[in-house]
C-alpha cells in the first residue's frame, strides 16, 4: 500500500509519503477507481482534507484499501457504501440521492437513462423495501437492515469500490 501511496506522488515528494498528501487527480489514475461512476465520491468520502480538495494522506489511503478489501466486515462496507450514496452528506438517502445513485449506475446518457415515470417507480420500489419508518427517506440503519438481508452485498460492493 505505502509503495501505491507514494507512487501516486511527484519523485521529489516521494521520500517523505508518510506526511504528504496525493491530489485527487493522481488518486483518480488508480485503475480501481478510473472507470468507477462513484470515483469523485469515494475521493470525498475517505479524504480528510481540511481544503475541501479530496486530496488523500497515507492514512484516508489505507482507510479507503481497506475498505476495498475482501476481508473487510459487512457493517463496515455498507457503512461506506451509505456514506458515498449520500450524495448531499446529510445522514439521509432521499429521492434525490436516489435518483443521483441510479442514474450512476445506469449510466448519463440519453440511450440509459430512465423515463421520469421509471425513475419515480423505481425510487418508490426503493422506499418501500428499504424505509422502515416511513419517513421519505432512507438512514444508515435502514441501508443497514436491507443490506444485512442481501447476502451478495459485500461481492456487489467491489464493484462500487
Amino acid at each position: 500500500a505505502y509503495k501505491r501511496f507514494s507512487e501516486l506522488l511527484p519523485k521529489e515528494e516521494r521520500n517523505n509519503a508518510c506526511s504528504a498528501r496525493v491530489p485527487k487527480s493522481q488518486i483518480l489514475t488508480l485503475p480501481e477507481l478510473r472507470a468507477n461512476p462513484f470515483q469523485h465520491r469515494i475521493c470525498h468520502v475517505f479524504s480528510t482534507s481540511d481544503d475541501g480538495d479530496d486530496s488523500m494522506s497515507f492514512e484516508d489511503f489505507l482507510d479507503m484499501l481497506s475498505v476495498f478489501s475482501d476481508s473487510a466486515t459487512s457493517d463496515i462496507k455498507s457503512h461506506y457504501a451509505f456514506r458515498i450514496f449520500d450524495f448531499d452528506d446529510d445522514g439521509t438517502l432521499d429521492r434525490k440521492n436516489l435518483e443521483q445513485l441510479v442514474n450512476c449506475l445506469t449510466g448519463q446518457g440519453e440511450e440509459s437513462r430512465l423515463s421520469t415515470a421509471e425513475m419515480e417507480q423505481l425510487i418508490q420500489n426503493i422506499l418501500e423495501e428499504s424505509d422502515i419508518d416511513k419517513d421519505g427517506t432512507i438512514n444508515l440503519s435502514e441501508f443497514q437492515h436491507v443490506v444485512s438481508r442481501s447476502p451478495d452485498f459485500a461481492s456487489s460492493f467491489k464493484i462500487v469500490l
